[in-house]
């Protein structure tokens, strides 16, 4: 591998995929069909992406001498000795000032979130990381903050609701990906990660079991929480459920069964049902919520006389 191909495998482009959270207030805060709206969420993707790149690499120089212990993550450019230290410190800083100098003209908001980003991660890397249970809740508070950073963004207001369910969605994969982790390096944790010689693997079930069944009921309350239904004019959402619930018991076969879930990210652009599960949940979300959409397919389904008559009802 050239050290080229090797700096742009540090920026792990395939981890973007979680910033796609940034979309969240765009899509669940009603301005999906705004175009400025749309190309004020891509920029703070962008910007975004910038930022958890850099701070990928962060992590990646802290744990290079723990990764070159394990067995996928000794392939990584700067464990590997592909990219050397020194180098990849200047891509992280030049990322970082792009991505808050792009802020800081973009958006105030935006910027703040991005800042509070950076200093969360600083602060997981030296010592969130080792304790126990918060490990996972910080990360949990990243994804959080991309949801913020989309709102932020397009000026909506976060939905208590999405907020709570994007934080226990990031906390069920986190504990699955320390499950998975945990069965993997077995005897040689505390040398990888030393905050898995705290886990069990009993424990993590418990915890996966928990906040699995705590995330459904919340998306659940969503799709007929009043403030959802006034906002979009609509109480069916609550049909894109079947969908979130077949997702989260097929990311629990592939943790328990199939033993893949060191990299949620690469389930969800590998495993095809999975895949499926979500694109389906988006698209169909992506209907409900567009007024002009749902009665184009009201109209097909029950004939244009009936949605008058209703219309009329109403």
């Amino acid at each position: 591998m050239t050290r080229a191909a090797a700096a742009v495998r540090l920026l792990r482009a395939d981890q973007w995929v979680k910033n796609v959270f940034v979309f969240g207030g765009l899509l669940f805060g009603g301005r999906l069909g705004e175009p400025a709206a749309v190309g004020r969420a891509l920029v703070a993707f962008a910007l975004f992406s910038c930022v958890a790149s850099a701070a990928y690499i962060h992590n990646d120089i802290a744990d290079r001498a723990a990764d070159r212990r394990h067995p996928t993550k000794a392939r990584r450019p700067i464990a590997s000795g592909a990219v050397p230290v020194p180098v990849a410190r200047a891509i992280q800083l030049l990322l970082l000032l792009v991505g808050v100098t792009g802020a800081a003209l973009f958006d105030r908001g935006v910027t703040a979130i991005l800042v509070g980003y950076v200093v969360l991660n600083a602060a997981y890397s030296r010592w969130l990381k080792h304790v126990v249970v918060l490990d996972v809740m910080v990360i949990a508070v990243g994804f959080v903050l991309r949801v913020l950073a989309g709102c932020a963004a397009v000026a909506v207001r976060p939905s208590t609701w999405i907020v709570l369910c994007t934080f226990l969605l990031a906390l069920f994969l986190g504990f699955g990906k320390r499950r998975h982790e945990l069965t993997l390096v077995g005897a040689d944790r505390d040398e990888h990660r030393p905050v898995l010689g705290s886990y069990g693997v009993g424990f993590l079930d418990q915890m996966i079991g928990v906040v699995s069944a705590v995330t459904v009921m919340c998306y659940i309350m969503y799709t007929v929480s009043p403030d959802t239904v006034a906002l979009h004019g609509t109480t069916a959402l609550v049909y894109t459920v079947p969908f979130v619930i077949y997702g989260i018991f097929r990311y629990d076969f592939l943790v328990y069964k199939a033993e893949r879930g060191g990299s949620p990210t690469s389930l969800f652009l590998t495993d095809r049902p999975l895949l499926l599960a979500v694109v389906l949940w988006a698209a169909t979300s992506v209907v409900l919520v567009n007024g002009t959409w749902r009665r184009w397919i009201a109209t097909v389904v029950m004939g244009p006389g009936l949605v008058s008559g209703e219309r009329a009802g109403r």
